[in-house]
């Protein structure tokens, strides 16, 4: 009987002591730090399994400890969560459990891409269609197409996408993408045209869209950006010509050859306000938010000219008499060409 209470004792002690031993081995071994020195990427695959992953790692070479305990230690502690799919992030310092937990987590990593104010739609689908890691799904598609996979089968894409950084994953679908820029540009138009200051010169959001197009496009100089807009406001107001180089730049589309001449200005399509009174049938960019804001909050005023004064700013005229004398100022000068826009 003492014998055998002697056993079981010497049993326990050895079970407790190896079970103890196996534990701090185990803890030392998740905190050791992955083998990398530098930030370095991987990617968890769709199907992928505990085993799977430690097989990928393993070949990388950035675990610190077996594949078998990698394996071990991601069943046992399964009930953590799955392991998603997605691209991760490895930096240095991280340990095996601090690994677990980021496949677990679904912190994946967030690529971005860039659209700037006044980008034309036909840039924004060249520039979306370079990038390698997006998972191009509209390249046989039309720009109608692309609208009615959106939900809006009779808009024209131009300037329903706002301008911005927009974050995604790898694999993420150039689609999705569109169709967050577009509820953006939706939300924005809407906030400003809600609080518009402007009085009832322009009749719907989508008219406010179209000018602030114009305005991004006339100058790149934010104080003059208001004033610009209301230039625009009051010659709408009056059923005067709007008389804006780049909507006329914009209709003469691929063969415009980057010089604007005056034959252009007399070409009898949509786009020439030089030659229709109003606006044009659509927005001629993708305007940013400040552009937006100035044309519906447009400071008061009686400006119905302006011309560039060469620094990229403007100068403002009330009357046809003031805008001619600054015209000749600005071209004794050297500093302008032989058009501008909003001239009589």
């Amino acid at each position: 009987m003492n014998l055998t209470k002697g056993i079981l004792l010497a049993v326990t002690f050895m079970v407790v002591f190896f079970s103890s031993f196996l534990a701090v081995y185990i803890e030392r071994e998740l905190s050791r730090p992955l083998v990398v020195s530098e930030p370095t990427f991987f990617e968890v695959k769709r199907g992928a399994t505990i085993g799977s992953v430690a097989h990928s790692l393993t070949e990388l070479d950035v675990l610190p400890v077996s594949n078998r305990l990698f394996r071990y230690y991601g069943g046992f502690t399964g009930d953590d969560g799955p392991i998603r799919v997605g691209e991760y992030q490895l930096v240095p310092g991280m340990d095996t459990r601090g690994l677990l937990q980021l496949l677990r987590s679904g912190k994946v990593r967030q690529r971005q891409i860039t659209f700037p104010e006044g980008w034309t739609f036909l840039r924004w689908r060249d520039h979306i269609r370079a990038k390698q890691d997006i998972k191009q799904t509209l390249e046989s598609v039309t720009d109608s197409g692309l609208m009615n996979l959106i939900g809006y089968p009779r808009l024209h894409p131009e300037g329903q996408f706002f301008p911005d950084t927009y974050h995604y994953t790898k694999g993420e679908a150039d689609i999705d993408i569109l169709r967050r820029a577009h509820e953006k540009m939706k939300s924005v138009v809407e906030d400003q045209w809600q609080s518009r200051t402007i009085g009832e010169v322009l009749e719907s959001p989508y008219e406010a869209l179209i000018l602030a197009s114009i305005v991004e496009k006339e100058t790149g100089f934010p104080p003059d950006r208001s004033p610009v807009a209301r230039v625009f406001l009051n010659r709408l107001s009056k059923n005067i010509r709007l008389q804006s180089d780049p909507t006329v730049i914009y209709g003469l589309g691929p063969d415009f050859d980057g010089n604007l001449r005056r034959s252009h200005l007399k070409d009898d399509h949509p786009y020439n306000t030089y030659v229709h009174e109003a606006l044009p049938p659509t927005p001629i960019c993708m305007p940013g938010k400040a552009a937006i804001t100035a044309t519906l909050h447009a400071e008061p005023g009686a400006y119905q000219f302006f011309v560039a004064k060469g620094d990229g700013s403007s100068h403002f005229s009330m009357n046809l008499a003031e805008h001619n004398e600054a015209v000749r100022q600005y071209q004794k000068q050297g500093r302008i060409s032989d058009y501008r826009s909003s001239r009589p």
